[in-house]
């Protein structure tokens, strides 16, 4: 296949009546059996997600990104959808919960169904079939009739107990008139592990991920009529858009003249949460990127001028990152020296004075512990101080997503204040140093890497 030009490019969604029907599974398996078959395929996910794009990337050999309507709005939803398809031959987008679940009280917004509608692309749904039979067809006639304006292209069956409960799930649903494209037995090897915060990442699996990836594909090739599925993808229309591009969004590239500051980001297997965009955002603006990691590198890159510090779970490595001494004064000299600094989540708790009673950078005049409950959702927030990031009066969306809770210490200068769910403050603003639990897509306000930058030069 010749690649497609971005805005014809032949791509499907992969939806799911609720989350654990199977999307992880079914979307990276097929994401490698056609990656398999010499197609350069492009991944997306719907949603805040970052686990799930690392086993997108592994799969595809490509950056797995993010589509989500409410950080970025939905006019990003194809532009940035047709940044990530530049040079590929289909693209396969996996859902986000169930098919219409969007942000709460926000109707259909962020939904999977959402991104499907703005893509104008066909839907597969991947139906747990393991406790049903002919009750299939009235869920699937449901989901089929639900909105009119969601194209429901296929159906693939999950989990499915045997050849004759195949037949019977088969039979259903021939009076809904939706084409089984696939029908999977239960496999334990695609099975891949979880913990507090959803799938363990990619980064920390090694070998066993790479396994799991392999277990998906020969699932999915097995079980799927791929041509089907290919067939169904060519019958996207088009899009009539441009695709979002760093460079342009920026509108004024620094001038060759000026230094390129060296911008130090956060990666390994404790800071796995990242979104490309941002990079790509800082590079555009005039930096150089460098990546490290702070369970192996005692210290940080020759030249650090900026730092970004975003999520991940410091709190499975919290012996190993307190071990590393080293790193943790050269972050501590970077910041109290004045220069940008700007964290999320993980970085929140990595920057403060310990997590879980162990020492981290010492930083912020705060403590972290894990606790037993989750904060999760979206947040509607508005910048209450000048920062490297942002000046004050800054309106942005982001998300939140922690099992941790940290204490400030008397005199904290908060960095957001929420406008929902519910009105608080939140974060840090100290000296130039940006830390809070709020996820955020700088896509969506790219003037703070802009503004990063700038601090970054000035430092």
């Amino acid at each position: 296949m010749t690649a497609a030009t971005p805005a014809s490019v032949p791509r499907l969604v992969v939806a799911a009546p609720s989350s654990g029907s199977g999307k992880t599974t079914v979307a990276t398996g097929l994401m490698a059996a056609l990656a398999a078959r010499g197609l350069a395929v492009s991944p997306h996910k719907v949603g805040p997600d970052y686990i799930d794009p690392g086993y997108h990337a592994l799969a595809t050999g490509r950056t797995g990104r993010n589509l989500d309507a409410y950080l970025c709005g939905p006019e990003l939803v194809e532009p940035l959808f047709l940044h990530g398809a530049r040079g590929c031959d289909i693209a396969v987008i996996e859902g986000v919960m169930g098919l219409y679940d969007g942000a709460a009280g926000e109707g259909e917004l962020a939904s999977t169904a959402h991104v499907a509608k703005l893509l104008r692309a066909p839907v597969v749904l991947v139906v747990d079939a393991s406790a049903q039979s002919r009750s299939v067809a009235a869920l699937v006639h449901g989901f089929v009739s639900f909105d009119p304006d969601v194209r429901v292209g296929g159906v693939i069956l999950n989990k499915v107990g045997s050849d004759r409960h195949e037949v019977m799930l088969r039979e259903a649903l021939d009076s809904v008139g939706v084409p089984v494209l696939g029908a999977l037995r239960r496999a334990a090897p695609v099975e891949t592990p979880s913990r507090h915060l959803g799938l363990v990442p990619v980064a920390e699996r090694g070998a066993a991920a790479v396994d799991a990836v392999g277990a998906m594909a020969a699932l999915v090739s097995d079980g799927c009529d791929l041509e089907g599925l290919v067939a169904l993808a060519r019958g996207a229309g088009g899009l009539s858009g441009a695709a979002w591009d760093a460079g342009e969004v920026l509108r004024s590239p620094p001038p060759p003249r000026l230094e390129k500051p060296r911008v130090a980001v956060a990666g390994g297997a404790a800071f796995t949460f990242s979104y490309a965009e941002h990079a790509e955002l800082l590079a555009a603006a005039g930096a150089e990127v460098v990546v490290f990691d702070p369970l192996r590198d005692e210290e940080l890159p020759e030249g650090t001028r900026g730092l970004v510090i975003g999520g991940g779970f410091p709190e499975v490595y919290v012996s190993e990152l307190s071990a590393n001494e080293g790193l943790r004064k050269s972050v501590a000299e970077l910041a109290r020296g004045g220069a940008p600094v700007a964290a999320e989540c993980a970085g929140l708790l990595y920057l403060g004075r310990e997590l879980d009673g162990l020492p981290m950078c010492g930083v912020l005049d705060a403590s972290a512990r894990m606790s037993g409950r989750l904060t999760l959702g979206y947040r509607d927030c508005v910048a209450l101080t000048d920062s490297p990031l942002a000046v004050a009066g800054t309106r942005m969306r982001g998300h939140e997503f922690h099992r941790t809770v940290v204490e400030p210490g008397a005199g904290a200068t908060p960095a957001w204040g929420m406008r929902t769910p519910q009105r608080r403050v939140e974060g840090f603003v100290e000296g130039g140093v940006h830390a809070s639990y709020l996820h955020t897509h700088w896509a969506a306000e790219p003037s703070v890497a802009r503004r990063f930058v700038e601090r970054c030069r000035a430092s």
